[in-house]
């Protein structure tokens, strides 16, 4: 398809209007108005919002092109190899780009009311704008280069973002923790674009693609060693097994940030660098098959450590790595339209579910662990029907968005052959379906347990009954104020209704035909994935993949109805059977002692190596030693050449008659050994 004619040359305001908004904020915005510092954030975050819409309209137009490309100009033109600066939107970008910019914009309006208090307000919607600026750039990205700036700007802006209470240790080592785990990553993406370039001379997704279509014959070798590498790349930006341990204490930043991060940014980079790249991962079978193992080990991996934990945000981070399997998976069983499909369906309702534990965060004034909340439905009833249908539509109960993406990724990976992958993805979604409802009851439903547990709260708050349906006061000592469990404000609840109705009807563009839909989210993808034989859903009967997803339904439904009776019905069930097997619980409670492993294997031998021998041999010897080498010797000479300056006339006459003596000798004895 040829690039496009100039006239969309507004495609630059997508990334540029956000980074507008983040230079503003960032170097002015201490002296602004807290209202106008809003209203940067959330103009410069509606542009691209709205631009993103209009090229919806002219792409879903007849006749409009299917790919649309603005070239800068060239941007490193060295002998061999030129990289332009070029943007491309075709319908896969178009899907991502009104995820970013869509689920962004309701993210910074929520934003305006959660932040409204806190110290560094400014400075919090400029790293959002930062994030959306660099988002935007690895979506439209027509090059590996130029997608892997917009890579580590997101690992940048992560890192502010998660480390935003930077005085706080927990929350500055989560920033670094992020930083560095994605740079082990990153590490795997730069050997990648070296292959490439070898290989193909260039770096463009163009014509690269293009030399691998036209070489039907060309599998494995370079190709997989390539695709592996971005494998690498893609584990690190998704959190998929090895590297996913950053992304549960990215809980450490405020909520908002993770709803971005979760939801519209960063964890999805990884699923769409590999879905953007699937002509690369088509030829190879290996990189494929440790893609899909990579992302099952991972879903039935994490969910089993979110059905223990306590802290509402930490079980949704959990939920975010399973979910984020899911999509792996998908793209391993070449379904890369299905695992596309879910990373929409994602996005609406885990950002709900973040921005709906966000709003529960607010009204109990920070607390986070369910085992202080319960009762709440009837306190803050907005939030609990819109973080209701969140819990609904992640669990996959039909209509709501969530069954039909995950239905469509279990149904395609289990016509791929792939039984037992499919078996893992079943068993995760009943888990899912468990621990969603075990939140679900545990925050809203039971006995309230402010009181009981008001001594344990982490902000030291008190708290007493207040008369009324819908409060319940909570006084501050320290601060020597009250603070009143009640709804959050309509700024907040907004965002949550928008995201509610998107996590009900949002999976409707993918009803398959066998449910009497006509899988618009798929036609959509056409252009962009060819028909592999994982996707060939003709292939396979209509009763088959009903059947399918009663299963899955039937599965969901036991998450259902084990969380009702641990956690409503017979509420002491849970805790007797953790009493019954106190070890096993322990181990999945601590995560499997992953990162605990990771420290002793890999961090405190680094950090004994950097120590030890660069901070001590190599620093302290080698460094410190050449320089008080350096520096005696200087001051040894300088010793010596000082006592020339005696001040002394007859000494200054002595020395220039001995001077003018050497250099006589020299001219006269220098000329006859070959010196001069």
């Amino acid at each position: 398809m040829p690039p496009a004619s100039t006239n969309y040359h507004y495609l630059w305001l997508i990334p540029l209007v956000p980074f507008a908004g983040f230079l503003i904020n960032g170097t002015i915005g201490r002296k602004l108005p807290r209202t106008l510092v809003t209203a940067v954030a959330l103009i410069c975050t509606a542009i691209p919002a709205g631009v993103v819409a209009w090229l919806w309209i002219i792409m879903k137009a007849a006749g409009a092109p299917e790919v649309i490309q603005v070239v800068s100009r060239p941007w490193i033109q060295i002998t061999g190899l030129t990289v332009n600066f070029a943007f491309t939107v075709d319908h896969l970008t178009l899907i991502m780009l009104g995820v970013v910019t869509g689920v962004g914009f309701l993210i910074h309006v929520y934003s305006a009311g959660y932040m409204a208090h806190e110290e560094g307000y400014w400075r919090f919607f400029a790293y959002l704008n930062l994030f959306m600026f660099f988002m935007s750039v690895l979506v439209l990205a027509e090059s590996f280069l130029l997608m892997f700036v917009g890579w580590e700007g997101v690992g940048l802006a992560s890192y502010l973002l998660i480390g935003f209470y930077f005085k706080k240790d927990s929350a500055a080592n989560a920033g670094k923790k992020a930083f560095i785990v994605n740079r082990i990553g990153d590490f795997g993406f730069l050997l990648a674009m070296f292959l490439i370039v070898r290989e193909f001379g260039s770096l463009d997704f163009t014509h690269v693609f293009n030399a691998i279509s036209v070489n039907p014959d060309w599998h494995g070798g370079t190709l997989t060693a390539i695709a592996l590498l971005l494998v690498l790349g893609a584990t690190g930006k998704s959190a998929q097994i090895p590297l996913y341990v950053w992304l549960p204490d990215a809980m450490e930043g405020p909520t908002p940030v993770s709803a971005l991060i979760h939801a519209a940014t960063m964890v999805t980079a990884g699923i769409y660098m590999v879905a953007r790249c699937h002509t690369l991962f088509d030829r190879s079978a290996t990189a494929l098959a440790v893609v899909a193992i990579i992302g099952a080990a991972t879903a039935i991996f994490a969910a089993c450590i979110g059905v223990v934990q306590h802290d509402i945000k930490r079980v949704l981070a959990y939920s975010t790595v399973s979910q984020l399997g899911y999509m792996f998976m998908a793209c391993g069983v070449g379904a890369y339209a299905a695992g596309i499909f879910h990373l929409l369906t994602h996005a609406f309702f885990k950002a709900l579910l973040f921005l709906a534990a966000g709003s529960v965060i607010h009204a109990l004034s920070g607390e986070q662990d369910m085992r202080r909340m319960g009762g709440l439905r009837k306190r803050i009833p907005i939030t609990f029907w819109t973080m209701t249908m969140g819990v609904f539509a992640i669990a996959g109960i039909p209509p709501l968005a969530g069954f039909f993406s995950k239905d469509e990724i279990l149904y395609q990976t289990f016509v791929s052959g792939n039984k037992f992958l499919w078996f893992v993805g079943l068993v995760t979604a009943g888990m899912t379906s468990f621990y969603m409802f075990r939140l679900w009851f545990k925050t809203f439903f039971g006995p309230e347990h402010f009181e009981q547990h008001a001594d344990l709260h982490d902000h030291g708050a008190a708290v007493h009954a207040y008369s009324g349906s819908h409060a319940v006061m909570v006084a501050d000592p320290e601060e020597n104020h009250a603070h009143v469990v009640h709804e959050s404000p309509w700024s907040m609840l907004g965002a949550l209704v928008i995201l509610a109705i998107l996590s009900v009807i949002g999976g409707w563009v993918g009803v398959p035909a066998a449910m009497g839909g006509h899988d618009e989210i798929g036609h959509f993808l056409e252009p962009v994935f060819a028909r592999g034989t994982s996707v060939e859903a003709a292939t396979a009967s209509h009763g088959l993949e009903l059947g399918l997803a009663a299963i899955s339904v039937l599965v969901a439904a036991i998450g259902f109805y084990i969380a009702y009776i641990f956690y409503y019905r017979k509420p002491r069930t849970a805790a007797a059977l953790a009493a019954r097997a106190p070890a096993l619980y322990r181990l999945v409670e601590n995560k499997f002692y992953v990162d605990e492993i990771y420290s002793a294997l890999i961090v405190a031998p680094l950090l004994m190596f950097s120590r030890l021998f660069l901070g001590g041999i190599i620093d302290g010897g080698l460094v410190s030693g050449f320089g008080a080498a350096a520096g005696g010797l200087t001051k040894g000479l300088s010793s010596l050449v000082r006592r020339v300056q005696s001040g002394n006339i007859r000494s200054y006459a002595g020395w220039l008659a001995l001077g003018a003596a050497a250099v006589l000798l020299f001219m006269i004895f220098g000329r006859s050994v070959g010196l001069h």
